[in-house]
């Protein structure tokens, strides 16, 4: 883990590693600011820490939550283009290889758009479970593991609301990024000895 959390610092990321999802939460908070905007990527991850209900409930910030029950598609597409260029974005990766790459594939694309540019820091959640050899790994990770996975979750998830369930793997990951190095300390990684989301 030392050698790697080295190479992610060379890489310009700002690294932190804890053992647990608690410890997690706790070191995230400390990233969030009063008066700050922040925006979401979609992330399990995140949800599973505790941060997602932490920011939706937190008054002193803007959060761009396109996941808000009851907004409109229109809504959903500002709030995503607003977590563009907002001061902090909050997400995982899908990959993360030993040598230093954060591989993602998206839907949408705001996520990994916000990788590439945009937001004045990027803080990701990721679990060890996500750590792979190189970028082929970090690929094949994304369509085996997580496409998969999150085409049952949204497929579930419409059934739920009576809607057709309409993905699958030709159409969950419609753009993919990875990324090698970064402006010293604008991508925040905090690794967690657990295994979290997808």
């Amino acid at each position: 883990m030392e050698k790697l959390i080295n190479t992610l610092k060379a890489c310009g990321y700002a690294v932190h590693f804890v053992q647990t999802k608690d410890e997690a939460l706790e070191l995230s908070k400390t990233f969030i600011k009063a008066n700050m905007s922040v925006g979401l990527g979609g992330s399990e991850s995140v949800k599973e820490i505790g941060l997602l209900e932490y920011l939706v409930n937190k008054k002193d910030i803007t959060l761009f939550n396109q996941y808000e029950d009851g907004i409109s598609m229109d809504e959903n597409i500002h709030r995503r283009r607003q977590g563009l260029v907002s001061d902090i974005f909050v997400t995982s990766t899908n990959a993360l290889t030993q040598d230093g790459k954060l591989v993602n594939a998206d839907g949408s694309g705001n996520r990994v758009a916000a990788f590439s540019y945009g937001p004045k820091n990027i803080l990701a959640i990721v679990g060890i479970n996500k750590i792979v050899e190189n970028l082929e790994a970090g690929f094949k990770r994304v369509m085996e593991v997580a496409a998969v996975k999150n085409i049952d979750r949204i497929n579930n998830k419409a059934i739920e609301m009576g809607k057709e369930p309409k993905y699958n793997l030709e159409n969950i990951a419609n753009k993919f990024s990875w990324v090698k190095a970064d402006d010293k300390d604008r991508i925040i990684i905090i690794l967690v000895n657990e295994e979290l989301g997808y």
